[in-house]
Formats: structure tokens, sequence, C-alpha cells
């Protein structure tokens, strides 16, 4: 598995990702049932944004000492179109994350837990789906043209879908659970579970939850193979997830109450995987640097951020 890490490096950035989590869950009160304000989730996910590009420019600087300036270059770039192409796609999970507290009405401040743990969830998948993936393109390298054809087919689709409503009712994970699971009829203050009238039940939290932890399995389907088409090094990709991650619950509370907003940005964020996804294909008779990758995904990512401050959304037309 060829990457530029050491192992120093992966214990380092381990050790890292615990302290922050840590940082969150006792100083900050990451597991209290409390809202986080839009001020701290702005100071917190300017700190994440400046944590990474830190991160980058220590890579940048070990690198360069090592094993030479253009090996720097490189692998810089590659962490930096990675970082972005996550943190755009984040932004499409955290309207799937409004999506479903406000389908089920979970307090602003329970939802900060929920949040919390589901980072946790999807920083263990993330490794396990991060290794998988790099070991089946080294060994079937033609399994980048799958993903491709698959980034793209999902790009068409969240275009198509765009301005349709989900039906968390008809959710087959939402029915189940409601099958053979008892639940209480409300929430139980920040609890998953209660004990009442001797009886074990659940609360509608631990159902958010499960749908928050299935949301970010549907999100780590489309934006791996999305950082796939940068680099293999699985340190980078995995590296460039985590740092939008670890960003994800602060952006959540920044962008929840204004989300509505950017009404155009799930087209961009559809192209940015056309984009992405075309390049995949196109590999082997066009080349399309990392750089130039970066600086068409932020194209279209800010354009269409502008676009949705800038054009109001059109209303259908209500006949009488």
């Amino acid at each position: 598995m060829h990457t530029i890490a050491q192992p120093w490096m992966w214990a380092a950035f381990l050790v890292f990702v615990l302290i922050m989590l840590s940082l969150d869950i006792l100083a900050f009160g990451g597991s209290k049932a409390q809202k986080m304000g839009v001020r701290q989730a702005a100071y917190w996910s300017l700190a994440w944004v400046c944590m990474a590009m830190l991160f980058a420019a220590g890579m940048w600087a070990y690198l360069a000492r090592a094993a030479g300036i253009e090996l720097a270059q490189t692998k810089v770039t590659e962490f930096l179109a990675g970082y972005v192409i996550e943190k755009a796609l984040s932004i499409d999970n955290i309207f799937v994350f409004l999506l479903i507290f406000n389908h089920f009405s979970v307090p602003a401040e329970y939802q900060r837990k929920v949040l919390l743990y589901g980072v946790l969830g999807a920083i263990v998948m993330r490794i396990g789906m991060i290794l998988g993936g790099v070991w089946v393109v080294e060994q079937f390298s033609w399994v980048l043209y799958g993903f491709g054809a698959f980034l793209i087919f999902t790009g068409l689709k969240m275009i198509w879908s765009a301005d349709k409503k989900a039906d968390l009712n008809a959710n087959p994970v939402v029915r189940l659970a409601k099958k053979y699971f008892s639940f209480t009829d409300g929430f139980r203050a920040e609890k998953f579970s209660v004990l009442e009238n001797g009886r074990r039940l659940w609360t509608p939290l631990l159902l958010v939850l499960v749908m928050i932890e299935v949301s970010d399995v549907i999100f780590a389907v489309d934006s791996i193979p999305a950082v796939f088409a940068i680099t293999t090094d699985p340190f980078i990709v995995f590296t460039s997830n985590i740092f939008a991650i670890m960003g994800l619950r602060a952006l959540y509370f920044l962008l929840a109450d204004i989300a509505d907003r950017f009404h155009y940005l799930k087209y961009g964020l559809a192209l940015v995987l056309i984009f992405v996804g075309g390049k995949m294909l196109a590999v082997d008779w066009f080349h399309i640097s990392t750089l130039m990758s970066l600086l068409v995904i932020g194209v279209i990512v800010a354009g269409s951020v502008l676009i949705s401050l800038l054009l109001k959304k059109s209303q259908p037309v209500q006949i009488d």
C-alpha cells in the first residue's frame, strides 16, 4: 500500500484527533444538552479550517526536507484538493441532517450530542472504508472507472431530485425500526433508552442517531471515491476526510438557520461529482492536474453559493 506516511505520522494524527475530540467533549460541552451558538460555531469552523491549513504546511515542511520540494508540493496539493471536495460535499450532508432533525422535531440542545456520536461513528467507518477502497484500487485498477461512472450517476441523480422532498416515514430504516423495536412517545431528555414500567424502551433520539449514521455511510460512499480521483495515498485520503468530518458539527450549527438560502448549492455539488467522475473516466485520454481540479471545484462551489445569494428561488405559481 503506497503512502508517504511513516507509522509515526499515522499515530501522531490519530492522537491529534483524540485530543480534539476530548477537548470538544470536556472543555466545550460537546455531549451536553445545549445548543452551540452561531458565534461559537463560526469560531470552531474557522479553527478547523486553520488547523487543516497548518497540517498542510507542516506536511509540506516535512516532505520538502525528507523527500524534496516537488513531492511536497504534489502531496500538499492532493491534500488540499481532497479537503475541498470533502468539505464541499459535507454541506450536502448538512442538508440531510436538517431534514432528519426537522422531521423528528429534535430540540436544538439535543442535536449536538447526536452529531458528536455521528462524528465518532463516521471516523471509525472511514478508516475501514478507505483502507478497503485503497486495497481494491491497488488490486483492481479498473475499479476507478466504476467509481467514475458511479459519481456521474450520483451527480445526475442529485440534479434530478434537488427539489424533491424526501419522505422519511417511508424510509426502510425507519419502518423496520418502528416495526421491531418499542419507542417512547417522545424524547426523554437526551437519553437513547429508558426503563418504564419494567420495560426497556428506546427513544426517538436513538432513531435519529441511526438515521444520521446511515446518512454518514451514504455520504462516504459518494465522497471517498471522489477523493480517489485525486490520490490513492491512504494517508492523504484519510486526513482530508477527517479534517472535513471534524469540522462538520460546527459547520452544521453555523449554517442550520440559513441553509435554505443556498438553494442552488446542490446543483453545484452535483456538478462537482460529475466533473470528478468524468476526470476518472477520461484519465487515459485527457489528464487534468490536481491543481486544475482544485481550481475547477472551487469555482463551481463558490459560483453556486454566489448564485444562491444573488438569485431568489422561483416559487411555483398557485392557481385558484
